[in-house]
């Protein structure tokens, strides 16, 4: 059995020690960033008042700039501590948001981006995304944006 044992010296051992706490510093620092974007999207909505503001409705937008089968929404949306928006497309609704109060941390496949009070986004086509509030006040946001109408 002897001939099996290995002498690693003082300085050797510190050595391996030293990469492995690199290693898993770097795995854990890895996967901590990556962290809440790795959870799955909220499937449904939680913790959240919407108010509509103001809206122009389909006979307007169709007489005035020729949009036939929607209408354009102005709306005031609270995301509570520990509310979220669930999963959701803007393929047929193009939206601009501004940040009024508190963070909005929006989830897409690729991250999480945080948006704070005096923030605008705009929700293009090929937008996919949720949102989070984990502050401890509320995040309030004004939407704009054209949905069909119905």
């Amino acid at each position: 059995m002897d001939k099996f044992k290995t002498t690693i010296s003082a300085s050797r051992c510190a050595r391996i020690k030293s990469a492995g706490l690199v290693s898993v510093g770097l795995i854990c620092g890895f996967l901590g960033s990556y962290g809440w974007a790795a959870m799955a999207p909220p499937t449904e909505h939680k913790g959240l008042e919407v108010e509509v503001l103001g809206f122009v409705p389909e006979d307007s937008m169709s007489a005035q700039v020729g949009l036939k089968g929607y209408k354009l929404l102005l709306r005031k949306i609270t995301i509570n501590p520990g509310g979220q928006i669930a999963k959701h497309s803007a393929d047929k609704t193009p939206t601009v948001v501004y940040v009024d109060s508190g963070t909005w941390t929006e989830g897409k496949d690729s991250g999480e981006i945080e948006h704070s009070a005096g923030d605008s986004f705009v929700e293009y086509f090929d937008t996919v995304h949720w949102f989070y509030n984990r502050g401890d006040e509320p995040a309030m946001a004004f939407v704009c944006d054209i949905k069909p109408a119905g």
